[in-house]
């Protein structure tokens, strides 16, 4: 439980028995999940979607925040042990809303899955003047987590697990300027930061609420079809990424590597259900496994150290309880 995995020292891969092209249903076969409550943010599409039918399918009751409550409760339909609730993740007063009425009911909160999030998308802001992809992707989170940190610690047993992306090695986080008020914008580095502030947050969040039986993980769900991140995303985007050619054609390596969305949402199920993390956190997994540390200069497998740093993760919280207005007190037991 003294263990913390600063600076990586804890991304070491475990005989897991899974793989990248594991699914949903190998990972929660033989979990059963009966009185337990779960949350997942974007659980109505996509990898969500996948978590959502997955959790529940175990016994959980999952509540399902949304923006849009019609497309949920369609694309929610027939899924038993599920609550639908209003929430937008760029309203800051729709995040605390939520979690008061959940906190209303009394309930423990077991699994906190933070999955919703926005991709390549132009320069916009929200009302305080935040980045939106930092706003969405990651200031969401840590105000979320804050907010129902009574119920995480009530459950005696809880998991905050928090969906990042290979796409942190596009960028550290930048404390100089983290909202393009002083620099070009661009989105790639603008979804990196984010993605390395999610990074970041899990470590910090699990050093910090270990002492209560709370466990954070972030992750890598992989690159995969069928989903609505990218839909705002340019040809030259995906150029630039290195998934298409230069007649704007996918390149052969890449569509051998895209997952199903059952494969997708694997990593995910695993980081909030297997017993071998039970006393590990703080860990960046992928391909349903605890990631290794990416010492390359490539957009490539593994974590960059810099999202996994102790000085930098200390420094994040700071600054996300200074421009949420936010102070995420977690007392010693």
């Amino acid at each position: 439980m003294k263990q913390n995995n600063y600076q990586g020292a804890l991304q070491k891969a475990l005989n897991s028995g899974f793989n990248a092209q594991s699914t949903t249903n190998e990972v929660i076969n033989g979990i059963n999940l009966e009185g337990k409550i779960a949350i997942v943010t974007g659980g109505n599409t996509g990898i969500g979607l996948e978590t959502t039918k997955t959790l529940a399918s175990a016994g959980a009751v999952v509540i399902v925040p949304a923006r849009d409550i019609d497309k949920a409760k369609r694309n929610l339909n027939g899924i038993r042990n599920v609550e639908i609730e209003p929430m937008d993740l760029m309203n800051p007063d729709s995040i605390d809303a939520f979690a008061n009425k959940f906190l209303v009911s009394a309930r423990p909160l077991h699994l906190l899955i933070n999955n919703a999030g926005i991709m390549w998308v132009p320069l916009r802001r929200d009302k305080r003047g935040i980045e939106s992809q930092l706003a969405t992707n990651y200031l969401a989170q840590f105000q979320l987590t804050a907010r129902l940190w009574p119920a995480l610690k009530k459950a005696n047993g809880a998991r905050v697990v928090n969906v990042s992306s290979q796409g942190h090695q596009f960028s550290p986080f930048n404390f100089d300027d983290p909202n393009f008020q002083e620099h070009e914008y661009e989105t790639l580095a603008a979804y990196g930061q984010s993605k390395t502030a999610v990074n970041l947050f899990s470590l910090e969040l699990d050093n910090r609420a270990k002492a209560f039986n709370v466990r954070s993980y972030s992750l890598h769900p992989g690159s995969i079809n069928g989903t609505e991140l990218a839909r705002e995303a340019s040809l030259e985007l995906f150029q630039q990424m290195g998934f298409l050619d230069e007649k704007g054609n996918m390149k052969p390596e890449v569509v051998a590597s895209l997952k199903t969305i059952p494969q997708g949402a694997a990593t995910t199920v695993w980081a909030a259900t297997s017993p071998l993390l039970d006393d590990l956190g703080g860990v960046y997994c992928e391909d349903v496994n605890i990631a290794e540390i990416n010492h390359g200069q490539t957009f490539s497998a593994g974590v960059k150290q810099y999202s996994l740093d102790e000085a930098n993760a200390k420094e994040l919280w700071a600054l996300s309880e200074k421009m949420t207005g936010i102070t995420f007190n977690i007392s010693k037991p």
